[in-house]
């Protein structure tokens, strides 16, 4: 535990002063509020959390062939003996495990077994993370991959702690066989890309949009190979689409989207208050005229939530170190860079604030009264 905690600290030590990549995100080094299990709920709020579990769930897949592989040399069979289709298929078209070297597949990377730093899905720095992918809700199908499906889905706890309890090591008993990875790629292939009347022992619909060039693999069933163009999509789909818009929101923000409706509607309603009042002790003309200072209570609650909700920050929150993960839930701040980012952005919007309700304050305090 120790070891893991220094090596957390020292990858967050080398992003003292930049943002984290999606390559270090999938990888689960980074920490709260940008880390996996933020990433997920992000998706989660809307409705495209299913690519995510797709490519999680296509690496595992990946690391069970890796560990299929392994089990097979320590045997002392060959893969051309085990798997004569597979082997016949990486000699004539390559493979992302390997090479075939006579009647066995060389792995270009001597830590075949090992864990990668990168999860980018290409054949030359293959991740090796193993994961299994969070529980997501039902939904209607999505148009894009990151279309807007089953609209007003809330995450919950159990879901959350499903996400953040997913693991990174394979637990198995015995050794891989070829029937298991059939079985998890059958698995796989009807849970995202086949229509939902096929999808097995499931009422719920989790089919992925891929565009049509790579929606079925291109190569033979049964295949480790099979689902790596799929997974390379969904991965620069999400790197070039949903992970910028997502440290927008949670690297120069912290609050929910919804959090900050509340904090607009609550913003406009004290400000209408305070208005009120405002108005009332001049055209009431009362007496003394310091009473009016006291108007910067109700002017600064509605400052507040207003600047809040147009910069989706609330400086209180980030002050106590806190983020939001799901409407009115927390978690304390632990990456570096983004504490730092956020702490500036709490200090402007703090500045802000103090600068609109000196303003409105002193104005309405000069006003000179009027008794009607």
């Amino acid at each position: 535990m120790d070891d893991e905690q220094r090596q957390q600290d020292d990858w967050a030590n080398s992003r003292k002063n930049r943002l984290p990549s999606f390559t270090e995100v999938l990888s689960r080094r980074t920490r709260p509020p940008v880390d996996l299990f933020m990433f997920y709920l992000f998706l989660q709020r809307e409705g495209a959390e299913d690519i995510l579990d797709f490519w999680l769930d296509v690496q595992q897949h990946e690391n069970l062939c890796r560990a299929y592989f392994k089990d097979v040399r320590k045997s002392g069979r060959t893969i051309k003996e085990d798997w004569p289709q597979y082997w016949d298929y990486a000699r004539r078209r390559g493979s992302i495990y390997g090479t075939v070297d006579k009647r066995n597949l060389a792995e270009t990377d001597e830590k075949y077994g090992g864990m990668s730093t990168s999860p980018r899905p290409i054949p030359s720095e293959h991740t090796r993370v193993a994961s299994t992918s969070p529980d997501p809700y039902s939904g209607n199908r999505s148009t894009s991959p990151f279309g807007v499906s089953g609209v007003g889905r809330t995450p919950t706890l159990f879901t959350m702690k499903r996400a953040s309890r997913a693991p990174t090591v394979i637990p198995r008993s015995a050794a891989i066989t070829r029937m298991n990875l059939i079985a998890s790629a059958e698995r796989i292939f009807y849970r995202y890309l086949s229509p939902a009347a096929n999808t097995v022992n499931s009422t719920e619909n989790h089919e992925i949009y891929l565009p049509p060039i790579a929606a079925h693999p291109l190569v033979p069933p049964h295949i480790p190979d099979i689902f790596h163009a799929q997974k390379e999509y969904c991965f620069r789909a999400m790197e070039q689409d949903a992970f910028p818009r997502f440290l927008r929101s949670k690297a120069f923000g912290n609050l929910t989207p919804i959090s900050a409706l509340v904090r607009l509607i609550v913003g406009l309603l004290t400000l209408w208050i305070g208005l009120a009042a405002a108005f009332s002790l001049i055209f009431l003309d009362v007496h003394p005229k310091s009473k009016r200072f006291f108007l910067f209570i109700p002017f600064t609650i509605a400052v507040l939530c207003l600047v809040s909700h147009q910069y989706e920050l609330d400086p209180i929150l980030v002050f106590f170190g806190q983020s939001e993960t799901t409407p009115f839930r927390t978690l304390r701040i632990r990456e570096p860079y983004v504490k730092k980012l956020l702490l500036g952005r709490a200090i402007w919007v703090s500045i802000l604030v103090a600068v609109f309700v000196a303003a409105l304050t002193l104005i309405f305090w000069a006003v000179p009264g009027h008794r009607l």
